[in-house]
This record gives structure tokens, C-alpha cells and sequence, in this order.
């Protein structure tokens, strides 16, 4: 069902009554592997989407899909009303920005010349590199905490301050609509907050659009206004994560056993993994009770 958008400003402004962003029964392969048939969602507008499912349910392949970087074998993929593959790269490119699971980054670049190219998107003939796009760049940097590595090279950084600094970029895109891939990977864990407290910065303080893929449930249900369940390339359950995150979703989606609680610094739903005990009944106990029921019974 198509949402309407209450939006009377900011980027995701552009006076529809539709969501910006939606896939429509679309079929995802690559090559003749199917991952998705008949896959369809909404993103809804000025929300923070999260996707969470198990490794292989085509979280990611759904995301390329959204970001117009896989094209559907069957189905379509809208932007602002428009077939995305239709749309010209650089239309796209200043309405949303993507953040891969894994960059590479040219050999000899360093941090601030990487995230500066973000703000290709809004060079032209007429337009060449601006005090803005300076400020912009500058701004990104800082708010990703990557400000005073910008003369360092790339290639010499760790993993995690590689990741920070992609998201720089994406950042110094400034689009409306900003899909991450597993934005914390290779992040400790102060890191993962500092990077979902910006995202839920960029979603609450500036009117973005968020969509994103995450691994760990909790983080999910914390930061997302709105979580998407896929399992086996099919939508299970979606909505408010206070609304859906069940303890039998998260068995039927995951397969794990677990009570579902509230966080006790957010209120938001807290998933508490069962006891090793109680998740793998214990063969040696299931053999002794069989043993049992074979004597009483002869």
C-alpha cells in the first residue's frame, strides 16, 4: 500500500503523495541464480529502513536493486515516479546517494580528494568545484570524524577509518535518499553507534531518507522507524520495529530461539538470545529418553 507523504519541506520535498522510492514486483538474479521473485516494497519517505534477514535472503541484491545498480530481470523499480534504469546517471546520482558493502578506492588518493568526489554529482560544465563543495566536503569529513586525516592516503588507513571515510563521501553527495550497505562493518563497536547515531542524526535533524542494511537485530530495532524482514528473497514481516519484532518473527526469520524485551535505555525491542541449552536440545539427552521409553515399554 502506497503511503502518503506528509513532507511540506526539506530534501525529500517534491509535493507527491506517493513514496519516492519502491520496487514493483520485481524479479533479482544474477545470471540464472534467482534471489527474489515478485520482491515488492515501499520505502516511506523521510523514514530510517532497515533491512535485516539471514546471510543469503537478498538483503543486499535488494538494495543494488533499489540503487539502480542491478537491473530486475521482471518488474520495475520507481524513483520519484520514474523507472530508475530509465533515468539519466547523474539524475539519479544527485537524488540518491549509495554506500557499497565494499569500495576500493583508487591507488595514491587521499581521504579528502575521495571524499570530494561525492560532490561530482553537482558539477557541470557551466559549474566547476565552488566554495560550497568545500564546505560541504569539510563538513562531511567532521561529521564522520575523518576531518584530520584528509592529507593522509587512503590505502594507509584501517579498515574501520576506510569505512568512515566512505561514508564521508556518501555524505558530500547530499542527497535526499542515502542507501548503506552494512555502513558498520569493520567498525568497533563505538564506532557502529557513532555511525547509526548519524544516521539517525541525518534522518531526524535533516529530512533524509534512510535505507539500510544491518546485520545485528538489535541495532535494527533500535535506530529504524521502519524494518523490512526478508527471508529467502520474500518480505516476512514489515512496519515499526515495536510493531512487528516478535519473538516467533525473529524464530520464523532466523530460526533462533529468544525472548523479545525492551531495551531499557529506549524502549525499543531487545532481542535476548535463548541459553545454548535451551536453543540445541542435547543429543545425549534425547538418546537416554528414548532408551527409557524402549525399557518401560518392553
Amino acid at each position: 500500500m502506497r503511503a502518503e507523504s506528509s513532507t511540506s519541506s526539506g530534501l525529500n520535498n517534491q509535493g507527491s503523495t506517493v513514496n519516492r522510492l519502491s520496487a514493483e514486483n520485481v524479479t533479482l538474479a544474477y545470471d540464472q541464480r534467482v534471489i527474489a521473485e515478485q520482491l515488492s516494497v515501499e520505502i516511506p519517505d523521510q523514514s530510517f529502513t532497515v533491512i535485516v534477514g539471514p546471510n543469503a535472503c537478498g538483503k543486499s541484491t535488494l538494495l543494488r536493486a533499489l540503487s539502480r545498480m542491478l537491473k530486475p530481470s521482471a518488474g520495475r523499480v520507481l524513483l520519484d515516479g520514474n523507472v530508475i534504469q530509465s533515468m539519466p546517471a547523474k539524475k539519479v546520482a544527485r537524488t540518491l546517494g549509495l554506500l557499497p558493502q565494499s569500495s576500493v578506492a583508487p591507488d595514491g588518493i587521499t581521504v579528502a580528494d575521495l571524499v570530494g568526489r561525492g560532490r561530482y554529482p553537482h558539477q557541470g560544465i557551466l559549474r566547476q568545484w565552488s566554495t560550497e563543495d568545500e564546505r560541504v566536503v569539510k563538513e562531511s569529513m567532521r561529521q564522520t570524524g575523518v576531518a584530520e586525516l584528509g592529507d593522509r592516503y587512503v590505502d594507509e588507513l584501517s579498515g574501520g577509518q576506510c569505512q568512515r571515510v566512505w561514508i564521508a563521501m556518501a555524505l558530500a553527495q547530499q542527497t535526499p535518499l542515502l542507501l548503506l550497505d552494512e555502513p558498520t562493518t569493520f567498525l568497533d563497536i563505538q564506532h557502529q553507534i557513532d555511525v547509526l547515531d548519524l544516521c539517525a542524526e541525518l534522518h531526524e535533524e535533516q529530512g533524509r531518507t534512510l535505507v539500510a542494511v544491518l546485520h545485528d537485530l538489535n541495532h535494527a530495532a533500535r535506530y529504524a522507524t521502519h524494518l523490512i524482514a526478508l527471508r529467502e528473497g520474500r518480505v516476512i514481516a514489515e512496519g515499526a520495529p515495536k510493531d512487528i519484532v516478535t519473538a516467533e518473527l525473529v524464530e520464523e526469520v532466523f530460526g533462533l530461539r529468544c525472548q523479545v524485551i525492551d531495551d531499557p535505555e529506549t524502549g525499543t525491542p531487545l532481542v535476548v538470545p535463548a541459553a545454548r541449552k535451551a536453543r540445541v536440545p542435547s543429543t545425549a539427552g534425547q538418546g537416554t529418553a528414548r532408551k527409557a521409553a524402549a525399557t518401560e515399554a518392553s
